[in-house]
């Protein structure tokens, strides 16, 4: 009886939603005398790099949204009638604040995200809240991404959204704390967990001779939605979710010794500080490249912090591989960016919807994306173009990229991350041992599978 019920009330909820379609997007809108669509779009887009010198934005530095601006300012001027309207959304903020949107239906035209289990999944694509894209791609110009970013936004055959960019995470390393500390980086930036651990508990020291640590060797904090800490998680073998995502296995002896391990290197070895783990991305980042502090010699991060830390962030530093555990292979978490583009009643509006978004993903952008973003191509055209010639830090971390493990990609995936998420700071702060919190996120996360 309980399974009927949860049936007729999914197809009722569906019928709802395909019922009030049409009252999403209904900017007024109409066709020009040569019969081209005109009317108002409306993208969502996250802060990213700011110009050269500019240091007009709120936070000192610049206006991180002047990209996005210059391309719609040329498309409208190219789109007679056609109009817009940018919402600057910070990227901590846009999954909750896209998951209150479709639920009341009042979602953008345009958002940069993907289907992989973020705000946006596969389930929204079977409620017909995204639109699919194939007819506006030949096979010619599909051909041109690479394999992995194309799965990232495809479903059933069909492509629900248009890659752009590429990421891995990689170690980074502040060499000039190693040469203060009188240790040797890892060559060719590969080592073992035991060489990684050697090496921390090395960079972990009394700088001005008080008796208390200032230097420590490493750090990373652990956050709904971020994977900078997750390819540890890996080494030994674990994963979050069975290969057929039917079951939860992070509560597998390797994923449990594998977090308890990197968990350790704050309670135990105390070779990270008290905050390691906490949500303070922009502390923890400071923490390593701000001149003024640089108290953290190693961290993760995604490829965006190679570019901040020869940019805004200056830093003598190299990109090294995650430690390999017993696997004896070394991994990463990678992302596919991209846009998605939401559900279009009027057929015209969403040929100029689809236009728009080719406009800001062709070659040149993704080219110019890599060189100043940094991130990596999601067309190969555009990496053909070598935008890393001159950047080795980038071009070491773009080796990475065969050793991507992908994040499940089940529909639920948002809410199980959470869950897992917050077990994993309870680790860190020593109010459960690894093998206690996953065995609590063990009947949370498989009620979700189900």
């Amino acid at each position: 009886m309980k399974g009927k019920m949860t049936k007729i009330l999914a197809l009722f909820i569906m019928v709802v939603l395909i019922g009030v379609l049409a009252a999403c997007n209904d900017d007024s809108s109409n066709t020009n005398e040569d019969g081209e669509w005109t009317g108002k779009i409306t993208i969502w887009d996250g802060p990213r790099w700011a110009q050269e010198g500019d240091d007009s934005g709120e936070d000192g530095e610049g206006n991180k949204y002047f990209w996005i601006e210059e391309k719609i300012e040329e498309f409208e001027a190219e789109h007679e009638g056609v109009e817009i309207e940018l919402v600057q959304v910070p990227w901590a903020e846009l999954p909750d604040k896209l998951g209150v949107n479709i639920a009341g239906q009042s979602w953008p035209d345009i958002a940069p995200v993907d289907i992989s289990g973020s705000a946006v999944s596969i389930e929204h694509i079977e409620q017909g809240v995204i639109e699919s894209v194939d007819e506006y791609f030949t096979e010619e110009e599909l051909a041109d991404f690479y394999d992995n970013a194309l799965e990232a936004y495809t479903h059933e055959g069909s492509l629900y959204g248009v890659p752009n960019s590429v990421t891995v995470h990689s170690m980074l390393l502040n060499l000039d704390l190693f040469e203060e500390a009188g240790v040797t980086p890892p060559e060719n930036g590969e080592w073992t967990w035991e060489e990684f651990v050697d090496t921390a508990e090395q960079l972990t020291f009394d700088r001005d001779g008080d008796g208390e640590t200032d230097v420590y060797g490493f750090s990373t904090y652990i956050l709904d939605g971020y994977y900078e800490a997750w390819p540890f998680f890996y080494m030994d073998g674990g994963q979050p979710l069975s290969d057929d995502l039917s079951e939860f296995t992070f509560d597998s002896p390797e994923a449990v010794e594998a977090i308890q391990k990197l968990a350790d290197l704050k309670l135990e070895q105390e070779v990270a500080p008290v905050s390691m783990g906490g949500a303070d991305v922009g502390g923890t980042f400071q923490a390593w490249a701000d001149e003024e502090q640089r108290t953290v010699a190693m961290q993760p991060w995604a490829t965006w912090a190679i570019t901040s830390a020869q940019t805004a962030y200056p830093t003598n530093f190299m990109v090294a591989n995650y430690p390999t555990g017993s696997t004896g292979e070394p991994g990463t978490i990678g992302g596919v960016g991209g846009w998605t583009m939401f559900h279009q009643e009027e057929e015209g509006k969403k040929e100029v919807v689809a236009e728009f978004i080719k406009h800001i993903s062709n070659a040149d952008e993704q080219y110019r994306m890599a060189s100043e973003y940094g991130v990596f191509p999601a067309l190969e055209s555009a990496a053909d173009m070598d935008p890393y010639a001159d950047n080795p830090e980038m071009a070491r971390a773009q080796e990475m990229s065969d050793q991507v493990i992908n994040l499940p990609s089940h529909p639920e995936w948002k809410k199980i991350d959470e869950v897992i998420q917050r077990e994993l700071q309870l680790v860190f702060n020593g109010e459960k041992t690894a093998e206690e919190a996953m065995a609590d996120a063990k009947p949370e996360v498989e009620e979700l599978l189900d």
